[in-house]
């Protein structure tokens, strides 16, 4: 957090950042998958411009319509995308900082939802964003949340029926949205994660309660 804060000054006063990246790694775990993705910024004051209001601190349920209205699309639990979100807040989402911190670092995560290439461009395949870039991500904060919400989907999808009670639905998929969906298998299967999903998980279940009351609040 203090690195990627560093990043942000050194960005916002026109230089490049050269500290170490500080962007998600895969956790230690029983599968080796690689992190399948992807992070949240200050609400647009108009949604039809994605350059709008793209800078500084935010609060994730500015989006709660979006949310709702993508959750609904890829049959989703909204408070689930919520979460996810505040999650993906930790880092400053400057469209500025986020351009230069992957030219320093290319397998950085862009958007919001904090989603990397690889994760980005495997989802899209399959659903209605299909011809959107991963590069738009900065900018687009609803594109960010829209792919956030069918990468759930297909993680959902690729859940065995039968598992250890020892995760509830929303933790899995928030854990194979952190680390990629072979770890998330193999959580469902019963290993344990290793500490960056436990913390991952932890800070879900700290968010869990915020993101419920911003979905419920009137729209």
């Amino acid at each position: 957090m203090v690195l990627v804060l560093a990043a942000w000054a050194l960005v916002r006063g026109g230089q490049t950042p050269k500290s170490a990246d500080a962007s998600r790694t895969t956790p230690p775990s029983a599968s080796p998958a690689a992190t399948a993705h992807a992070a949240p910024s200050a609400p647009a004051s108009d949604e039809s411009s994605p350059h709008a209001s793209t800078t500084g601190a935010y609060d994730p349920a500015a989006y709660a319509p979006q949310v709702r209205t993508h959750a609904a699309h890829a049959d989703v639990d909204p408070k689930l995308l919520m979460a996810v979100l505040y999650n993906e807040s930790y880092k400053p989402h400057d469209p500025e900082l986020e351009r230069a911190w992957q030219r320093y670092k290319p397998d950085a995560a862009f958007g919001i939802a904090n989603m990397h290439r690889a994760a980005f461009d495997e989802t899209k395949r399959r659903h209605d964003f299909t011809n959107r870039r991963w590069e738009e991500l900065p900018d687009d904060r609803d594109l960010a949340i829209e792919a956030a919400a069918w990468h759930l989907h297909d993680l959902a999808a690729q859940l065995p029926t039968r598992r250890p009670g020892m995760y509830t639905k929303s933790e899995l998929l928030a854990l194979g949205y952190n680390t990629g969906s072979g770890n998330m298998l193999a959580f469902a299967r019963g290993a344990h994660p290793g500490s960056q999903a436990q913390s991952y998980l932890d800070r879900l279940h700290a968010n869990w309660a915020k993101a419920g009351n911003a979905m419920s609040a009137q729209p």
